[in-house]
């Protein structure tokens, strides 16, 4: 069960918006006379389950109550055609989580549940993740994530259009995550920028797959061609803050009546040709665009690959703040030691020339005082040469026989060079799910630094692809065979770029498996090389050393892979 979950529960954001297809429409139940897209045929269908839904009334709930004894109500977001959304809070795991419910006879209580379990059966990461779908007490009820560190596309475009990297990331991320989804025969039909969400990594994150159109009641003949259009009016939106119908909708104008749709190139100026294209070819426009006559995207798959085939668009560069000028001093500047001007500035050449120094000490008090000072100095140089022979002597005679002078004449001893320790066993750390590849563990700890224990590849995220059975992340647990004094440990990477801390368990622990068994930090948590040697101030004695991997770094664009190459432990 995942983590986090939605900013917002999106079910009722009708909003002005246009129809996506022109296959057919209808009004919402809340008044807004918004149309939605819906397969010819369905909006008879629509209408007398909005009958129905009002004849059974609304639903007596209210903040503090609760389902299953579990999930506590905490704020009504939505109410709308017989069901209500609600942000709760899951008190079993203490976490907040996103809740529709409806009863149990609503007209669309039974297809509402179907998606949430299809929806649920997916476990890809893009998507907010079904964590629940109950029957009881003559309700259904959908339990879903909460993403409080997630923001709406809506609010993200009401600041202005988004970069061209963003758009690119935006574009690719959403039609591959619905290119997956309608591989397994699910889809969405009602992909706006209310339900795109984008976390603080970058990353964007879609809510409501089947779910939302079951409780709208909605259906597509063709539902693989809506979502891919609907792809493109997200990338058009984000390409140019515009709507690309004739009606405002998500706080977005829409274009002007009667001019029909066109390029987002034309609508605001800088807009990247490519992404441009790539929008017309997803929307209703034949495929057609200024320069060319690419065929339409007509599934998330074709758009997918679109995308893939684009140059790629790479980051813009950081803002150079350059440093403040270098100051010269007054002295470099010339100002030390210079005389008054009388009258008038002085000349530039002159006034940046610096002051000779005063000259030496000629007369005969200064020779007498140099011929002094510099008596001084050798006796103090003789009386110290002669103090530190005899110190030096002194330690010698009360040294060991057995003890080299190199090792005194810093004060101290220095620290011996530490033994390779023996490892008895090795095993993966997964604590969570099921290993990788535990086949593959000696290969970290057979001396060769060729071989490899090497992870699964995951999409989007570094942190194991933010799965929820993943987030304690990984690595490999080696075994000294007993308790043993660990001073440095070595350690070769299969990639550079990886999140690693190493830690130990207590000594007396004996086959640990959960993180919190390795109590003791041997390194802090940072991103390292290809390899990694850690020198310990003081010793630690330990059986069982962790090197946990918390993040993995990226092998292609958008996929993550990691492992390790060798560990040894000195002691």
């Amino acid at each position: 069960m995942a983590e986090r979950s939605t900013a917002a529960v999106d079910v009722a954001d009708s909003g002005g918006e246009e129809p996506l297809t022109a296959e057919a429409g209808k009004a919402t139940a809340d008044g807004a006379g918004t149309k939605e897209k819906v397969g010819k045929g369905t909006e008879a269908a629509v209408t007398d389950e909005v009958g129905a839904a009002a004849e059974a009334g609304p639903l007596e709930l209210h903040s503090g109550h609760k389902l299953a004894r579990r999930y506590r109500l905490e704020e009504c977001v939505t109410r709308l055609d017989g069901f209500s959304s609600w942000r709760a809070v899951d008190e079993k795991l203490r976490r907040a989580v996103g809740v529709h419910v409806l009863p149990a006879d609503h007209p669309r209580a039974r297809p509402v549940l179907a998606a949430a379990r299809s929806a649920a059966l997916l476990g890809d990461p893009r998507f907010v993740q079904v964590l629940d779908a109950v029957e009881e007490n003559d309700l259904v009820y959908v339990v879903h994530e909460w993403l409080p560190d997630a923001t709406e596309l809506t609010a993200v475009l009401a600041a202005g259009p988004l970069e061209p990297h963003d758009a690119y990331q935006l574009v690719s991320q959403v039609s591959q995550a619905m290119a997956a989804a309608h591989r397994e025969g699910l889809a969405h039909l009602r992909l706006n920028p209310g339900s795109v969400l984008r976390t603080e990594s970058g990353q964007y994150r879609i809510r409501g797959l089947a779910v939302m159109a079951a409780l709208r009641g909605i259906s597509a003949d063709h539902p693989q061609r809506t979502d891919t259009e609907a792809i493109g009016a997200l990338l058009y939106a984000a390409l140019t803050q515009r709507w690309p119908y004739d009606t405002d909708a998500y706080g977005l104008s829409g274009l002007p009546k009667g001019v029909g749709l066109i390029a987002p190139d034309q609508v605001r100026a800088g807009v990247h040709r490519g992404l441009s294209e790539l929008a017309m070819r997803a929307l209703v426009n034949d495929g057609a665009t200024a320069s060319r006559q690419d065929q339409p995207c007509t599934t998330p798959e074709e758009l997918a690959k679109a995308v893939a085939a684009m140059p790629r668009i790479r980051p813009p560069e950081p803002a150079y703040t350059p440093s403040p000028a270098y100051s010269r001093t007054t002295y470099q500047q010339g100002v030390y030691g210079r005389p008054p001007n009388r009258g008038g500035a002085a000349h530039p050449a002159r006034a940046a020339a610096p002051m000779p120094p005063p000259p030496p000490l000629q007369s005969r008090t200064g020779k007498a005082l140099k011929w002094t000072v510099s008596a001084l100095l050798i006796a103090a140089l003789g009386l110290g040469s002669w103090q530190l022979a005899d110190t030096l002597l002194k330690e010698e005679n009360k040294s060991d026989p057995g003890k080299s002078t190199s090792e005194k004449d810093d004060g101290k001893g220095k620290q011996p060079v530490g033994k390779p320790l023996d490892i008895a066993s090795a095993t993966e750390f997964s604590p969570l799910d099921a290993p990788f590849a535990p086949a593959k563990v000696d290969a970290a700890v057979d001396g060769d630094a060729g071989t490899a224990w090497v992870t699964k590849e995951f999409w989007n995220y570094p942190n194991f692809g933010n799965l929820p059975k993943r987030k304690q992340g990984s690595g490999i647990v080696v075994d000294l065979g007993s308790a043993k004094s660990v001073s440095s440990i070595d350690i070769d990477f299969y990639r550079a770029g990886q999140k690693v801390e190493v830690l130990a368990a207590d000594p007396s622990a004996s086959n640990p498996t959960s993180l919190s068994a390795f109590s003791q930090h041997l390194t802090d948590l940072k991103s390292t090389g290809k390899k990694l040697t850690t020198v310990l101030d003081k010793p630690v004695r330990t059986r069982y050393v962790l090197v946990h991997i918390t993040e993995l770094p990226a092998s292609t664009a958008d996929r993550y892979r990691g492992g390790i190459s060798e560990i040894k432990v000195k002691g």
